[in-house]
């Protein structure tokens, strides 16, 4: 079969389209043939070897957490799954290898696919949906009429935290660039803002929040400029890099570490189905260009989630 590999850590160079022998299942794993992956960012720092020491991997490695496909075979057991079936799944990051014809996953990564949207942008899902879900919920712990502001809302995990704070009944209000402000009002949130002028103040966004999810990259100055947005007893939760805490004002803080997790994503699909969750993708692109899909991410020129179709 063909597959993305890379044998050693480095730029987008080391990123080879070849012939590898097509795995085989295991107890409790499942062969899926796979319709689609696609890019996230961690893939890159994952290449690169930037996580080696934090998330060691066997070289040679096929890139692609996220896995969108058909069952092919059955380890043994394995059940409640038939070959056919339509799953997604987000692959364990230190094996990963969705960017092949076939991958193998545990089986209880696996969830059923959406049946309302196309199996093949099903792919954007996984990961972004489960950092969406263990942020909200589990970090955050979102609950019904709170306040919450959401930095860096029109990205890939922050749209899907909006939609899942407003169909839990929080008061959203999305932070980002111009261009996403229609989108984020398609999705149901109370307030729109351009990016943050952190010397301005919670104050000039509506805050200070009861929760506060930063999906934004800034310095830590920056980011402990951000504890000022959240309410006395509230919860500051993000994906990029910790807010300082405020323990004289009850301020607590959490960082997220993504987990594969099959029956959140199973929840995830069910919100897929019922309308209430939509999955943004911006483009498609064939897995063989994954290494240019690599390179235009480390000169900022996705627009967005980009879907990688297999071969």
């Amino acid at each position: 079969m063909k597959a993305i590999r890379f044998h050693e850590f480095g730029n987008s160079d080391v990123l080879r389209y070849e012939d590898v022998d097509r795995p085989v299942p295991g107890a409790g794993q499942v062969l899926v043939r796979v319709a689609a992956t696609s890019f996230n960012p961690v893939d890159d720092h994952i290449r690169a070897g930037v996580m080696a020491e934090m998330l060691p991997i066997a070289l040679p490695y096929v890139p692609g957490i996220d896995l969108a496909g058909t069952v092919a075979e059955l380890g043994a057991d394995v059940t409640g799954l038939e070959v056919g079936d339509r799953v997604v799944a987000m692959l364990p990051l230190d094996s990963a290898g969705g960017a092949a014809e076939y991958v193998l996953t545990p089986a209880d990564s696996l969830a059923p696919a959406p049946r309302t949207i196309e199996l093949v942008d099903a792919a954007a899902l996984p990961l972004t949906g489960l950092a969406a879900w263990q942020t909200t919920f589990e970090l955050a712990g979102l609950k019904p009429g709170q306040t919450v502001l959401i930095n860096g809302a029109g990205g890939a995990v922050g749209s899907l935290v909006v939609q899942l704070a407003v169909d839990a009944g929080a008061h959203v209000t999305a932070v980002d660039a111009p261009q996403h402000a229609d989108r984020l009002r398609g999705y149901g949130a109370d307030r729109v803002a351009a990016p943050l002028d952190l010397a301005a103040g919670p104050a000039a966004v509506g805050g200070p929040f009861q929760v506060v999810v930063n999906h934004v990259r800034v310095s830590p100055e920056e980011l402990a400029r951000l504890t000022d947005y959240v309410a006395d007893g509230g919860v500051a939760a993000s994906t990029a890099g910790p807010v300082p805490e405020d323990p004289a004002r009850g301020v607590r803080s959490a960082s997220l570490w993504v987990r594969s997790d099959g029956a959140q994503l199973a929840e995830l699909v069910a919100k897929v189905d019922a309308g209430t969750l939509k999955v943004h993708v911006a483009a498609h692109r064939p897995v063989a260009e994954l290494a240019s899909v690599h390179e235009d991410a480390g000169a900022g020129r996705l627009s967005g989630k980009t879907v990688l179709l297999a071969p």
